[in-house]
């Protein structure tokens, strides 16, 4: 018997193999990938229509290390968001309270205001 040969590969004898799917999709997922482009409609130089679209591929992982997780606090995406999205009776009260506290500053404020603006 003669010598055993490599098949012949695309990339020639001995190169790696082409990464599969997976491998390429891991890698995307894994780095991410962003996409933005605009659409831009126009009619004798009059700007009608402008969409801006921005499309970022990345895992859920890779999402929340730069920041992006508005999926947890969206209540059509998320049971723990839609929780949260009922108010709160002590939430609702201090904010009332909090409200009330900064209108009171406010019409202390605008009452100096007029002071100074009637000695002045």
């Amino acid at each position: 018997m003669g010598p055993s040969r490599l098949p012949a590969t695309p990339y020639g004898q001995g190169a790696e193999p082409a990464p599969s799917l997976a491998d390429i999709l891991e890698r995307v997922l894994d780095k991410g990938v962003v996409i933005a482009g605009d659409i831009r409609i126009n009619l004798l130089d009059i700007e009608l229509l402008t969409i801006k679209l921005r499309l970022l591929v990345a895992s859920v992982d890779k999402a929340k290390e730069m920041g992006i997780d508005w999926w947890e606090h969206d209540p059509s995406l998320s049971s723990r968001a839609r929780t949260r999205a009922v108010p709160d009776d002590d939430v609702e009260r201090s904010l009332t309270e909090e409200n009330a506290r900064l209108r009171a500053e406010i019409a202390a404020l605008r009452a100096r205001a007029e002071d100074r603006s009637v000695d002045g």
